[in-house]
């Protein structure tokens, strides 16, 4: 199925058409195996690359020897990929422009406003992203929740025609300025709030920009997760729809895995444009608003709810968290207790874990990773031809997928438990996520595609990132290439960022 997406392109120019054009290239990556993104079955090539783009994929013979290129790699008994592309990621280059982190783990191109959340004005935040120049690749998607407090809807559940218009308009400029699509949170505020009439009608505005709706979905929960997807199946039928991070929260085993890959799939033969992405970890992360009731978070009075229900909200607290797996599947990831599961906050406070979460923390004053996924089952969904990679890490969040994610997957799933071929994995990494999101030239080793790449040694890949200590960079993604440019030489960064903030393209007709 889209394991087959890409038809064979040429891979060669002639030698000496080669010499004409580029005598002088920026860069020779010479004796590699090359797995070019397409799931097709790796090959022996040279590329040379100039001004950002591969100019040859080839066997240069002994014209290699001829050719004056600025940089050499030699890439003998190494893959050669694309750079992979993160469909799913956090944080800000406008503060931490480097993103060490994702280059690290070998993601050039990394894909931000996720969840429903993305910058208050898309047009000038993208100029300021093109003026510090970021280390990977930035794509953008608008987030509904933010449009959704811009337009004045905030958490109302019944908008009126002019904020639904104002929604809209808001929607428009920002796929104009070049969003690739819009996000929503529906199990996060506002996007909670929002009914099946707003959502067709942003759908309907994301297609006529032939934009990707991305969704974290309004509930992973097990005996709720077909529901959820069947709510984002209604736009489906207007746009092409991801949903994002999959999983199913308490599900267990691999054959329930497939059965909600089964919902997908019938959702494909009704003519729903579906894929999803995941990443290889069995701990979600997020606000610890997460664990707290509707009626304990905006727009209720958090102050007045402590006041009036506190045994309600306790006794919540502790049915929700028990449910969750208990207090030790909590790991808070930020402030007072960060590094602690709750369990552990109880005994150094001397007091219920509920009154921490009540009295000291709040709905807003942390964010956590939640052990509640089945190993077998999320196999299942890493493994599927409709699901794709993503990381949902940031450099900050206290959680192994920020750093380790994609050297996880050639670690784990390629190299010590062969679950997937080099090239499938590759794929689902590279020329998949390209095409779903609309990068036209990058995702696949192509003469005059962006030469974003990587070379390594699968047998060194190492996801170095740990739960105790996330924030430790993947080891083995040694030589790192940006838009043409070495950025990692040898296993260490050498200075230059050179990623890109992209921008997606709509014709006019």
């Amino acid at each position: 199925m889209l394991f087959s997406l890409f038809s064979c392109h040429s891979r060669n120019t002639t030698v000496s058409h080669l010499f004409e054009e580029t005598p002088n290239p920026d860069l020779l990556i010479l004796n590699g195996t090359v797995v070019d993104g397409s799931g097709a079955e790796g090959f022996y090539a040279d590329l040379v690359i100039h001004e950002g783009k591969i100019k040859y994929v080839g066997n240069l013979g002994s014209a290699k020897m001829n050719l004056n290129a600025k940089e050499k790699i030699d890439a003998t008994g190494k893959l050669v990929t694309p750079g992979f592309i993160d469909t799913h990621a956090h944080g800000n280059p406008l503060t931490t422009p480097e993103f060490h982190n994702f280059l690290a783990m070998g993601a050039t191109t990394i894909t931000l406003g996720q969840d429903g959340s993305s910058p208050e004005n898309p047009a000038e935040w993208m100029q300021k992203v093109d003026q510090l120049v970021p280390g990977p690749n930035v794509v953008l998607f608008a987030g509904h929740g933010s449009l959704r407090m811009q337009s004045g809807i905030e958490y109302d559940s019944f908008p009126d025609e002019q904020q639904l218009e104002e929604l809209e308009k808001l929607l428009t400029e920002a796929l104009e300025a070049g969003c690739f699509g819009l996000s929503t949170g529906l199990e996060y505020n506002p996007g909670y709030f929002a009914g099946k009439e707003e959502l067709v009608r942003i759908a309907k505005v994301t297609n006529n920009y032939n934009g990707l709706i991305m969704s974290h979905i309004r509930n992973e929960d097990d005996e709720a997760i077909a529901q959820s997807l069947n709510e984002f199946f209604l736009q489906g039928a207007y746009c092409p729809i991801q949903v994002s991070h999959i999983k199913v929260v308490y599900g267990q085993g691999a054959s329930r895995g497939q059965e909600v890959l089964d919902l997908l799939l019938q959702a494909r033969k009704e003519g729903i444009d579906v894929t999803a992405d995941v990443y290889p970890y069995l701990a979600s992360y997020t606000g610890i608003g997460i664990l707290f009731p509707e009626w304990a978070k905006p727009p209720f009075n958090y102050e007045q709810v402590k006041q009036e229900k506190y045994e309600q909200l306790a006794a919540y607290l502790r049915e929700r968290v028990a449910k969750r797996n208990g207090p030790e599947a909590t790991l808070i990831g930020t402030g007072k207790y960060q590094g602690m599961n709750l369990a552990e906050v109880a005994a150094k406070a001397n007091k219920p874990f509920e009154e921490v979460l009540i009295r000291e923390i709040g709905p807003d004053g942390a964010r956590g990773a939640y052990f509640i996924m089945n190993q077998e089952l999320q196999d299942q969904f890493i493994t599927d031809s409709l699901v794709m990679i993503c990381s949902d890490g940031s450099p900050a969040g206290h959680h192994p997928r920020g750093y380790g994610t994609f050297a996880k997957i050639i670690e784990d799933y390629v190299v010590k438990n062969p679950a997937m071929t080099t090239e499938f994995a590759i794929f689902k990494m590279t020329g998949f996520p390209a095409r779903r999101l609309g990068l036209e030239d990058r995702g696949l080793i192509r003469k005059d595609y962006a030469a974003d790449l990587l070379v390594f040694d699968p047998d060194e890949v190492k996801d170095l990132a740990t739960y105790e200590k996330p924030h430790q960079m993947a080891a083995g993604f040694n030589d790192i290439v940006v838009n043409g440019k070495l950025v990692r030489k040898d296993g260490k960064f050498v200075g230059t960022r050179n990623g890109k903030m992209l921008r997606k393209k709509y014709s006019d007709d």
